[in-house]
């Protein structure tokens, strides 16, 4: 990797399209110690983000509370991000939804305020191929030719299972669908065979990134071919640091810096409390004011913070001696 190539890489582009590659972070929503949306911390972790590196940005996920805001909070976040990012890199909008209404509202309201696209991910229920496609096919109708967006495979999420020949056909069979965030897990075998299909020119480009819980196989993912990452992490920077060591070659490299966090990210996609561990250490390194998870939501005991604690010490010696 040449120093120009180095350096659009850790800046970002604010081209969202087939070509995207890096780190779109899945950013938490920060909350006050009362409940209340936290604008102020909104700014400051929106700076941490861009200062570790992220290409892109996706706001409103799973992991951003996004069920817990009310349809208001909901636009005044996303306006208070896109005017903090202010251009310098895409800004993904989640505008999964049970009715298709709701989906075209959210839809339009965030492009209008200046987001890059959404992102869409099956309801719940689908069972069949075909409902499959005819799902996405009112996807496609519902969002327009003018607006581009991610197909989101998150099977442990929907419930819905997605082959790669059906994720293919739905790739086909939508223009302006530029982005696939692949978090089938284990899913490295799909992976491959989208990639493959491209290589033989029987399917479009998109761009691959991947979500399985903070980069936890990233390092294979880039090995068979994905672009970067579309997850997040409380030290985003572990992902930005491991895929430039890979575009520059330096496999190992990549490897050693992912096996150095690697406790860590583990310990954080825990079933239930994954959140609060991501939001505590946030807050410890000053990236939001409160560790707040919305309720209904988990709370961390004191054996909780004991582990952290001894895990970022230990994640900390490692680095040290990896240099």
């Amino acid at each position: 990797m040449n120093e120009t190539d180095k350096q659009q890489l850790r800046i970002g582009s604010t081209q969202f399209d087939e070509t995207s590659k890096g780190v779109y972070l899945i950013t938490v929503t920060p909350f006050k110690s009362d409940g209340e949306l936290d604008l102020e911390s909104t700014d400051r972790l929106i700076d941490f983000y861009l200062q570790a590196g992220a290409n892109g940005l996706t706001v409103l996920g799973v992991m951003g509370e996004a069920p817990k805001l009310t349809a208001h909070e909901s636009a005044e976040y996303v306006r208070r991000v896109l005017a903090r990012v202010n251009g310098r890199v895409p800004v993904v909008v989640g505008a999964s939804a049970a009715g298709f209404a709701s989906m075209g509202e959210l839809t339009k309201r965030v492009m209008d305020l200046g987001a890059a696209g959404v992102m869409v991910a099956p309801v719940a229920g689908l069972r069949t191929d075909d409902q499959i496609r005819a799902y996405f096919s009112m996807v496609n109708e519902t969002l327009g030719p003018d607006v581009p967006w991610v197909l989101q495979d998150h099977p442990n999420a929907t419930g819905v299972q997605m082959s790669a020949s059906v994720v293919m056909q739905v790739i086909d069979q939508s223009p302006r669908c530029v982005m696939l965030k692949h978090e089938d897990c284990p899913g490295l075998g799909k992976l491959s065979s989208i990639r493959a299909a491209q290589a033989q020119k029987t399917l479009k480009q998109v761009s691959i990134l991947t979500g399985n819980g903070g980069g936890l196989f990233l390092p294979e993912e880039l090995m068979r071919g994905a672009d970067g990452a579309m997850t997040g992490f409380a030290y985003p920077e572990m992902m930005v640091d491991v895929i430039e060591a890979h575009c520059a070659g330096d496999q190992d490299r990549a490897f050693d810096l992912f096996d150095a966090y690697l406790p860590l990210s583990r310990y954080e996609q825990q079933p239930g409390i994954g959140l609060a561990v991501r939001k505590y250490i946030l807050a410890k390194r000053g990236a939001i004011a409160s560790a707040t998870v919305r309720k209904p939501g988990p709370a961390l005991s004191k054996l909780d913070i004991e582990d952290i604690e001894r895990l970022i010490r230990r994640q900390q010696q490692r680095l040290t001696q990896l240099g």
